[in-house]
This record gives structure tokens, sequence and C-alpha cells, in this order.
């Protein structure tokens, strides 16, 4: 390191060792314990926003100087995941607190999406729907599923959703519940001159303005980054110009682009209302993403696989949380979060009451916004359905082939401390990962270790038998007829 950089570090170190001194960092307990000033939340989540995406990751193309800003003033989660590969079962996750193995929402649609003939195992999927009824496969959250949003109106915040909901007809509670008309959200991007993300800014703005002297709690779900690839012709061209103005390492979308600066507006105009109204400083602001980027528009290097897929590039995205005076701005934490953990989190900031009508199987982390350290637990991910890949998102093989077709093939995965395994019910295999010297997934240690392998393993199962994670066992009387594919010895990465 440069006696420049090592002096610009120096710097930045005291800087912020002074300006702890100055703002005391207080934990959240103690904070909520010395106040009645219970703290607004406000939630923003992109849909598809990869981990690599955003600048404070390493994004050179895209530009993300809000979301960087949001991360530098607080702690940047290094290890979050989502409680799905996926839209539909990652948002029911963060409604109920419960595993996709107890909601039962699998994917977008309720059906596996593929080439049916490559299937081994029977399962509702979409081509034929040959598979429906095997075993259950859902499309909403129940209304009698209590939701995080009653939680916290019953603790008395005002609870608003702006943009994609993608849970069924319900809204679970909220006093505002506006998607701003866009139905499935796959359509309109544009009202007049004002773009999606504008539109769902604005009303949430207004609701601050409306709310400012109650708790609240903002969940703004963007529909951007997720396709149609659309975005305002300006700012597209902006990107344009830049990805002509030198030699890039790869072609990068400048629409895409343009979508996600959007996104990134949204944040820097929600933090700048909560200032100009005085409750920036009693505000938690968490900004993450539903599931991995998808394939089609953007990389996901240097993790592997991408949205639907259970490889990291799939299931981690770009997590940070700022709360002034209480997280330490700068601050990283490496601790794995997951989506489910959010009911209790939020219901631990609020003072409010879990559920007892229902098994919440997410942790509070709220002790972690302090420094604090929570004790080492497994976390993990279901998936009983087949979803196709393409291009570098296509890392599962037609079973018994080296044909290389998936993005998923039923599985189960857990993570616990900087282990992974991936239990493939195909043919019961699993993949062992350590993700801190291998984040990338390129290096399969069931063979080497497998003492760790077997430990997750029964980590794994006993889960599944705890939440009656359906498991699929019927065979496929169409596997095999028309794939094309030659059968071989397994793959090598099965």
């Amino acid at each position: 390191m440069s006696s420049h950089h090592l002096l610009c570090r120096t710097a930045r170190l005291a800087l912020l060792a002074t300006a702890t001194l100055l703002t005391p960092i207080l934990s959240p307990a103690l904070l909520m314990a010395e106040s009645t000033n219970r703290p607004n939340i406000v939630y923003i989540m992109a849909d598809d926003l990869g981990w690599s995406d955003v600048g404070y990751n390493g994004a050179t193309f895209y530009e993300t100087p809000n979301i960087d800003a949001l991360c530098a003033s607080g702690m940047e989660f290094t290890s979050a995941y989502p409680g799905a590969a996926n839209c539909m079962p990652s948002r029911a996750c963060i409604m109920s607190g419960m595993y996709v193995s107890r909601t039962q929402m699998w994917t977008p649609g309720m059906r596996a999406k593929g080439d049916s003939s490559k299937m081994k195992f029977l399962v509702p999927r979409n081509k034929d729907k040959k598979g429906d009824g095997v075993f259950p496969s859902k499309g909403a959250l129940p209304p009698s599923v209590v939701s995080i949003v009653e939680v916290l109106h019953d603790a008395g915040y005002k609870t608003a959703h702006f943009g994609k909901w993608h849970l069924g007809p319900d809204g679970q509670g909220f006093d505002v519940n506006d998607t701003n008309g866009l139905g499935a959200g796959l359509g309109q991007k544009f009202y007049g001159n004002i773009d999606v993300a504008e539109n769902l800014t604005n009303a949430a703005c207004e609701f601050i303005d409306q709310n400012r002297s109650n708790p609240f709690f903002i969940y703004l779900c963007h529909w951007d980054v997720h396709s149609p690839i659309r975005a305002r012709k300006e700012v597209v061209a902006k990107y344009e110009k830049k990805l002509e103005s030198r030699d890039w390492d790869r072609k990068w979308n400048p629409t895409y682009a343009a979508m996600i600066e959007a996104v990134d507006t949204s944040v820097g105009r929600i933090r700048e209302k909560l200032q100009q109204q005085g409750l920036a400083e009693n505000t938690l602001f968490m900004f993450t993403s539903d599931n991995g980027g998808a394939s089609g528009v953007t990389w996901c290097e240097p993790l592997k696989g991408a949205k639907g897929a259970f490889y990291e590039g799939g299931i981690r995205v770009p997590a940070c949380v700022s709360w002034p005076g209480v997280v330490e701005p700068g601050s990283t934490c490496d601790t794995p979060i997951t989506g489910v953990d959010l009911m209790p989190t939020f219901a631990d900031l609020a003072g409010a009451t879990l559920p007892t009508t229902q098994v919440v199987d997410g942790k509070s982390w709220l002790p972690l916004l302090s420094g604090q350290s929570l004790p080492e637990r497994n976390i993990f991910w279901h998936y009983p359905l087949y979803l196709s890949g393409a291009g570098y998102n296509q890392v599962i093989p037609v079973f018994g082939t080296e044909q290389m077709v998936w993005r998923a093939t039923p599985c189960s995965v857990i993570r616990r401390g900087n282990w992974k395994l991936i239990q493939f019910f195909e043919d019961d295999s699993v993949q062992l990962f350590n993700l801190r010297s291998d984040l990338g997934e390129q290096h399969d240690l069931s063979k080497s270790n497998p003492e760790k392998a077997a430990q997750m393993l029964e980590h794994l199962r006993q889960w599944q038998s705890d939440t009656q994670a359906v498991i699929p066992t019927k065979l496929n009387p169409d596997f095999g007829k028309s794939s094309g594919g030659r059968r071989s010895a397994p793959n090598k990465n099965r």
C-alpha cells in the first residue's frame, strides 16, 4: 500500500473516531429503553439487482452514488440473503418470517419451467401441468398468515407499501397499499413523463410528509430493475455515451444501467425527504434486493450463477442499513442474515409482539447493528421444482448427462458459518463450499472433507423434517423421451 493511501486511510479512521466521540453510538436496546420515540423503518428493495451491481461492491459502469452513500453512512451486510432465489417466495419470507418450506410458495406461476422431458421427477410444471397436485405449490400468501405489517400496525405504526407486491390479492393490512396500477408489474414503466421509480418515490415522500408525527413503516418495492428493460431515453443516452467512451471488459447494457440509476435516485430522494422533515436521526433505513441479478442483462461475477440459481449469484444480495447515532458509519458485518429475519428484527426494533399462531423462523439481528455478535446458526433454502437457465446461468446438468440446462433442480441448501452445502434430490448428492476462501464456489470439498459434509447434511435433514419440506420422489414418465441429450456418466459437477 502506498504512503498516500496509508495517509488517506489514517485520516478517514481519525475522522470516524472523532465523529464517534461527538455522536455516541448507542445500542438499539438502550436507545429503545431511553426513548419513547420509536424509530421509523424505511425498507427499500430493488427487483433483480445483483450483488455486484452496486458501486460499493465494485460496479464501475453502473452508477449508484446514493446507495453507496447510504452504505457508507451505516453498516454493510456482506453475507445478506433473501429467503429464496426469485421474486415471489423471497417476498413471502419477508412478510411471514417463515421459510418457503412452510409457505410452499416456490416460484411465480407455481410450476416448474423448462423441458419436461429433462426432469427426472414429476413436479408441477408449465408445459403440460401433468404434475399438478403431486405436492402443494401456492401462488398467494394466505390472509390467515400474520404479516410483518400487521405486527407493526398492532404496535402503533402507520404502514405503507409502494410498488411490487407479488403475493396475491390481499395487502396483508397496510394502511396504504399503492401498487400504482401496474398489475403484475411487467407492463407500463412510465406515467406520462414520470417513470415508475419516480412515481413510487413521489408517493412514498407524500406518505412521509403526512405521517411525520407517527412512527411509520415504508415497504418500497421497486419494479426496477426487472424486465422489461426500459428507462428514460436521456438517461439511457448518458450510458450509451459512457459505453462508447472507452474499451470496457464487456458490453454493458446502457438501459439496465439507467434503470439502476432510477432506483439509486429514489434512495437519495427518500433520504433527502427524511432530512427535510427532521426524521433521519430516528429512522432505520435499509436497502437490498429480492434476489440475485438476472443473467440476460448483467453479470454476477465473481459469484456463480444468477437469479433462480442457489449458487451465490442467485441468492447473495447487496444490503446495507443506516441509523444515525446507532449504526457506526462505514461498518461491515459478515454474519449471514436472511429474509425471514426481517419480521423478528423489525418487531424487536418497534417493541412489537411476534405472532403466536405461526412459527417465525427468523432471528432478530438488531444486536449486530451496534457491533454485537449473534450465536452461530443455520440458514436454509429449499426448492422442489425445476427452473431452466440460459447462458452462464445454466449451472446444473440434466440428470445422468453432461448437458447443462438448469438454473435449479430440486434441492435444499444450508449455510452455517463459512460453510455452505447443497443437497440435490435427483441423486442425493451434495456439494460443499467454504465461502470465505471460495466465494465463486469453484471447489467442491464434499469428498475432501466428508466429516463436514456429513455434519451439514445432518443439520439440513433435521430442518427438512422440522418444517415438513416437500421433497419430490415420484418419477417422471416422460423423462428422457425426447431430450436429445446423450446419456453418460454423471456430470463431474454433481
